[in-house]
C-alpha cells in the first residue's frame, strides 16, 4: 500500500480536535469526582456534588490549549501536539485566506525523507501543486486548492440501512458464494453481494438524489472483489460536472446557469435587506446543484474509479467519434489529426473515452495564492512557489 496516496489521509479540523480534547478534559473531571467519592467514603464524610465537581477543570483547559497551541493536558507533556491553535495572519487579505486553508504534515521537520514532501498523482484538485514553503517545511505544510472540501462525517447508519435492502448476504454465506464481491463501510466488512455493478448503480443514484448524504464515498476496486463505502469526517473531496454515461454530455444546461444567474441577483437582494428567520425561499444556488444530481463531491479514492474529462471539447470529441454506438467516427483519423491544434491553450485529446465526470475548470488544481499568478503555466514552477509565498507580503 502506498501511504503517501491522499485518499488514505484525514485531516482533522477544529471540530474533531476540540471534541478530542474536551474528551480528555472530561475524563480527568470524572476522575476528580471518582476520587473525592472515594475520599469522602474513606473519612465517612457526606458527598457533596459542589465540592466534587470542578468546572474549572475543564474552562482552563481549554483556555491553556488555545492561548499556547499545546493540544492535550498540561500534565501529561509527552502526550501533547504543539502549534495546534495558531494566531491568524492578518498581514493582507490573501495572506489570511491562504492561511485558512493551511493544512500540516505531523512529520519531524528534520527527516530527511523525501517521499511525504513530494507531489503525489491524488493530489490533483485537492491541494495546491505551487503553494508550499521553501525549506525544512517544504511539501510538508500544504495548502488546500480552490474548490476542494473536507467531509463532515455523518453516522454510517442510513448506508446499512440501503445495504440491507439490496439483499446484502451475511459473512457466513461466503463460503458458498467465493465469487462475491465483499462490502466494507469505513474499513469494516459488513457482507457481500453477487451483482456488483447493480448495486454500485442503485447506491450512487440515491447519493446523486440525496437519499444518502452528498459527501458518502463509494469505491468499487474490481481487481479485489470489493466495494468500499467511506462516511467518516476529515478526507479530502473536490466538485466535478456529472456526465450523462449515454449522451456523453454534462447534466448542467443552459437553464442551470440561467437560474444560478438570477439566484445570485436575488441572494444580493436578500442580503441587503436581510432580516432574522427570513421567511423568503432561497434562491437557486450551488446546493440545488447537488441535490439534483448535477455536481457531486468526489474523494481522492472515488476519483480514480472515475474517468474525467478536462473540458467540454474532450466530451465534444467523444461523441463526435461515435465510439459509444460503434458508429462510423464522423471523421476520419486522418482529418482528426489534421484538427488537431497543438497552441491550443487546452489541449483537445486524440483518443476518445466514454467520461462519467468532467472538471469544472482546469485551474481549479491551484490554491489561493497560486491562482492569482498570471499565466502559471508558462513559469518555471519554482518561480509559482516562489510568487505564492511573496504574494502575501503584498501591500496595496
Amino acid at each position: 500500500d502506498d501511504r503517501d496516496h491522499f485518499g488514505k489521509k484525514r485531516l482533522d479540523l477544529a471540530g474533531p480536535l476540540l471534541a478530542k480534547l474536551f474528551r480528555l478534559l472530561f475524563r480527568k473531571l470524572t476522575k476528580d469526582i471518582y476520587r473525592h467519592l472515594q475520599k469522602c467514603n474513606d473519612e465517612n464524610k457526606e458527598f457533596l456534588i459542589d465540592s466534587a465537581i470542578k468546572p474549572s477543570i475543564i474552562k482552563d483547559g481549554m483556555k491553556y490549549s488555545l492561548a499556547t497551541g499545546n493540544w492535550g493536558e498540561q500534565a501529561k507533556a509527552m502526550e501533547v501536539t504543539a502549534g495546534v491553535s495558531q494566531v491568524l495572519n492578518r498581514y493582507t487579505y490573501a495572506s489570511t485566506l491562504s492561511h485558512l486553508r493551511r493544512t500540516n504534515t505531523p512529520i519531524g521537520r528534520d527527516g530527511k525523507i523525501a517521499k511525504p514532501r513530494q507531489l503525489h498523482n491524488t493530489h490533483w484538485g485537492m491541494v495546491c501543486p505551487a503553494e508550499t514553503p521553501e525549506g525544512q517545511a517544504c511539501g510538508l505544510v500544504k495548502n488546500l486548492a480552490l474548490m476542494s472540501y473536507i467531509s463532515v462525517g455523518s453516522p454510517p447508519k442510513p448506508v446499512m440501512g440501503v445495504l440491507s435492502d439490496q439483499q446484502i448476504l451475511n459473512l457466513e454465506d461466503y463460503r458458498d458464494l467465493p465469487g462475491a464481491t465483499r462490502v466494507f463501510v469505513n474499513g469494516v466488512w459488513i457482507g457481500i453481494h453477487s451483482n456488483p455493478s447493480n448495486l454500485m448503480m442503485h447506491l450512487k443514484e440515491m447519493r446523486r438524489f440525496n437519499q444518502i448524504k452528498d459527501e458518502v464515498s463509494i469505491v468499487r476496486d474490481i481487481r479485489e472483489k470489493e466495494i468500499r463505502i467511506y462516511t467518516d469526517a476529515g478526507r479530502v473531496m473536490r466538485p466535478l460536472f456529472v456526465v450523462d454515461y449515454d449522451a456523453q454530455d454534462i447534466l448542467v444546461n443552459a437553464q442551470d446557469i440561467e437560474e444560478l444567474s438570477i439566484g445570485l441577483e436575488k441572494s444580493k437582494e436578500l442580503k441587503a435587506t436581510a432580516i432574522e428567520n427570513d421567511p423568503r425561499p432561497r434562491p437557486y444556488g450551488w446546493e440545488d446543484l447537488l441535490s439534483s444530481g448535477k455536481v457531486e463531491y468526489l474523494d481522492a479514492e472515488e476519483e480514480e474509479t472515475s474517468m474525467i474529462a478536462m473540458t467540454l471539447e474532450d466530451l465534444q470529441f467523444s461523441r463526435e467519434s461515435g465510439e459509444l454506438d460503434g458508429k462510423k467516427p464522423k471523421k476520419e483519423p486522418d482529418d482528426l489529426q489534421a484538427s488537431y491544434e497543438p497552441a491550443q491553450r487546452v489541449k483537445s485529446k486524440q483518443f476518445s473515452h466514454t467520461f462519467t465526470h468532467c472538471e469544472i475548470h482546469p485551474s481549479m488544481i491551484l490554491g489561493v495564492c497560486a491562482s492569482i499568478v498570471p499565466f502559471p503555466d508558462h513559469n518555471q514552477s519554482p518561480r509559482n512557489t516562489y510568487q505564492s509565498a511573496m504574494g502575501k507580503q503584498a501591500m496595496g
